[in-house]
């Protein structure tokens, strides 16, 4: 009798499980997407409240993933999936969802009902292009942006502009018409403005300094241009730290840094859906309904930041948030006072500790505030307040110090109540020179009585006393003497790297010297001998022939040591010069130091090319005179029949731009980025400064840059010099 029972029991049992409906959720997104996450929490509470169900949820992932390759694959996936599964239900989550069930319906289900759950917009010719117009139901979700517009214009009426914020996603278009309507139609006092944004490092930008009498309406913001789909917490973070009010249309921002606004609440929109759900199980009928889970909701911090009150609205609203008074905090605690009122010398007891407390804040505060002028007063840089109107509200010691004035004297009055002062007079031209370019950081030479040399740097900062509301400026003069000294040391230093790379280059250069010069010196030899060995021809013309060939000798070998003397002498101060012309000179220099070498230089300006430059012409001709050296190596290592240097001039936009190319075979990679370090050389007997020399004289000295690449047959040098410096 007992197995009897035990199975009919599972008999029945078993019965009912398989009489459980089956439902498919596809949800658009993936899980942890919070909009998608809220509305299905929403839709599996309801039904386990109501009904045993079997429910079966598939993510799409499509924010992170939208390409076509993929949503094949997910078409193959389901296949296999949902083949031998019957569902009495299909639900499709957002827009997504739904256009993949629409195309693909025939090939996973046959007569399954839809409900389609969160579009925005529905189209009866779109089903009926698939043939499920008869068995597709919806819950749109509809923004309520109109009403979010009077709530604004309700709580906030000195508004004058009002932002309404949408990404450029597919979803965004689906809320436009919406928009565009409500602009349309909008009668009011103030500017709505539509901001369709795909980068929200703008929307934090556009956002981050306070705009009076201005607010945002937020529609969605989840993707950049780039298509990385932006988290929840960087939108939330962008909306809480906003300089202006901003509203939203759904509840996922509530409680995180938004104003509030006519919101769908997506977990009872969640529950909605799964009523309706049950709703098409049990009566089977297809039906479109717009989402009336719509409510008022504030964020009461956010309302007291912006001064806005909502007392003025006439619907029932909730307040997020809320900031509870003393009462509220201690509502238990005074109730049980007033009941027990022997317990009340507690009370008192604990108002006499705070009395206590209080006094105690206030011996540490004043320890403080004592604390805080010795560490001023410990700083050797002047420093002094003054308020919005020029009255000095505090200083340091070394401020007075530096006026020869007591502080005494200086407190509550301005600095040109003390013209006749000439320190505070010069301070008062340097202020006054400070304020023309607040841009640029302005230095001053203050000599004090032992006529000692001091720098000092000026910088003036505003600030703002939020509870006094009073507003002013601090005045810091940084001494740095010290810093200037090293740094002109450093620039000793550097002219002095710069000589010693120059006087490298001099053992080349004194051998294209002697070169150039053994040549003359045998012709005037030859010459001398000559007038020697037939001086015994009187003929008066000829004599005037020889000193003419002479003299012809020592002028070519006086312009080479002059050439010479010019490039090893160090350039004091900047001045205009040719490049074309400092290029020959440079040239000149090494003409037979290449000839002898067998090395062709040709050089090529392209034309009207503006070739003058404001800069060093001898340390600039020494940069060139190390690559050309280089490359000159470079060629000689190697056995070329065609050994060639090309120099190209031409401007580009307000750059004069000097290209210098070899055919020498090119710099192996594993050393392109090491060529400008200093000491670094891949020569037996080099000295590794000659290209970090150049690195420092073009872009530190001269303000320009260089670089190097590996072009056909050779390596490139390209030096650009700004010429409207």
């Amino acid at each position: 009798m007992k197995m009897k029972k035990l199975l009919f029991l599972f008999i029945l049992l078993f019965t009912i499980n398989l009489s459980a409906s089956s439902i498919l959720i596809l949800n658009s997104y993936h899980k942890g997407y919070e909009w998608s996450d809220n509305i299905i929490n929403g839709m599996e509470n309801f039904f386990y409240k109501k009904r045993d169900l079997d429910i079966n949820i598939l993510y799409m992932d499509s924010k992170r993933v939208t390409s076509k390759e993929y949503y094949e694959s997910l078409e193959k996936l389901y296949k296999v999936q949902l083949k031998n599964r019957k569902y009495d239900l299909i639900i499709a989550v957002d827009r997504f969802a739904y256009d993949f069930i629409l195309k693909n319906y025939y090939e996973f289900f046959t007569t399954e009902p839809i409900l389609a759950v969160g579009i925005e917009n529905f189209s009866y010719e779109k089903a009926e292009k698939y043939g499920v117009a008869n068995r597709v139901s919806a819950l749109l979700e509809k923004r309520d942006l109109q009403g979010n517009v009077d709530i604004i214009r309700t709580i906030f009426p000195s508004i004058k502009k009002l932002y309404i914020i949408n990404d450029k996603s597919l979803n965004a278009l689906h809320t436009e018409p919406l928009i565009y309507n409500l602009i349309d139609n909008f009668n009011g006092s103030f500017d709505l403005i539509y901001l369709k944004e795909d980068n929200l490092e703008n929307l934090k930008k556009k956002f981050s300094e306070k705009e009076e009498s201005s607010a945002a309406l937020f529609i969605r913001f989840y993707k950049n241009k780039n298509g990385e789909l932006n988290k929840n917490q960087e939108i939330a973070d962008f909306i809480k730290n906003a300089k202006i009010p901003i509203f939203v249309t759904d509840s996922i921002f509530i409680k995180r840094g938004a104003t509030g606004g006519k919101v769908i609440d997506l977990n009872r929109f969640g529950q909605t859906s799964g009523q309706m759900a049950l709703d098409i199980l049990s009566k089977k009928t297809n039906k479109i309904v717009e989402s009336k889970d719509l409510y008022y909701i504030f964020d009461s911090t956010k309302l007291g930041e912006f001064t806005l009150p909502v007392d003025a609205l006439k619907v029932p609203y909730e307040l997020v948030n809320k900031r509870l008074t003393y009462y509220d905090r201690h509502r238990g605690f005074i109730n049980f006072v007033f009941t027990i009122s022997p317990l009340l010398i507690f009370l008192i007891l604990g108002l006499i500790h705070n009395i206590y407390m209080r006094k105690q804040v206030e011996k540490d505060l004043r320890r403080r505030i004592e604390f805080d002028e010795t560490l001023l007063n410990a700083i050797e840089s002047p420093i002094f307040w003054e308020d919005f109107q020029g009255v000095i509200v505090d200083s340091n010691e070394t401020f007075c110090k530096l006026l020869k004035l007591t502080c005494k004297d200086l407190y509550g009055k301005k600095l040109e109540d003390f013209k006749n002062n000439k320190y505070v007079k010069s301070v008062i031209e340097i202020l006054d020179k400070y304020k023309q370019n607040e841009d640029e950081n302005y230095e001053f030479d203050y000599f004090d009585d032992n006529l000692k040399k001091r720098i000092y740097l000026v910088k003036q900062e505003k600030f703002k006393d939020e509870k006094t509301k009073s507003e002013g400026f601090v005045t810091i003069f940084t001494d740095i003497t010290k810093e200037k000294e090293i740094t002109l040391e450093k620039q000793k230093n550097r002219q002095f790297v710069i000589q010693q790379s120059k006087l490298a280059e001099i053992g080349e250069v004194f051998s294209s010297i002697a070169h150039q010069w053994k040549s003359p010196l045998v012709e005037i030899t030859a010459i001398a001998q000559e007038l020697f060995y037939t001086k015994k021809c009187k003929d008066l013309k000829e004599d005037d022939s020889f000193v003419k060939d002479i003299m012809n000798q020592v002028t070519y070998m006086t312009n080479t040591i002059n050439d010479f003397q010019k490039f090893i002498m160090p350039s004091n101060k900047e001045i205009e010069f040719n490049i074309k012309e400092a290029i020959e000179s440079m040239l000149q220099i090494v003409h037979h130091n290449m000839k002898y070498n067998n090395i062709k230089i040709s050089l090529y300006i392209k034309e009207d090319t503006k070739l003058e430059v404001y800069g060093y012409k001898n340390e600039f001709m020494q940069s060139c005179l190390n690559i050309v050296n280089n490359a000159k190596d470079a060629l000689l290592s190697k056995d070329y029949k065609n050994r060639r240097i090309d120099i190209k001039l031409f401007n580009e936009k307000n750059w004069l731009i000097i290209k210098i190319k070899d055919n020498a075979g090119g710099i192996k990679k594993k050393n392109m980025n090491k060529i400008f370090e200093p000491y670094f050389t891949t020569k037996d007997n080099g000295h590794g400064i000659g290209l970090y020399m150049t690195k420092v004289i073009i872009e530190d000295k001269m303000k320009g840059k260089i670089f190097v690449e590996n072009v056909e047959e050779g390596a490139m040098f390209t030096i650009k010099l700004e010429q409207n410096r």
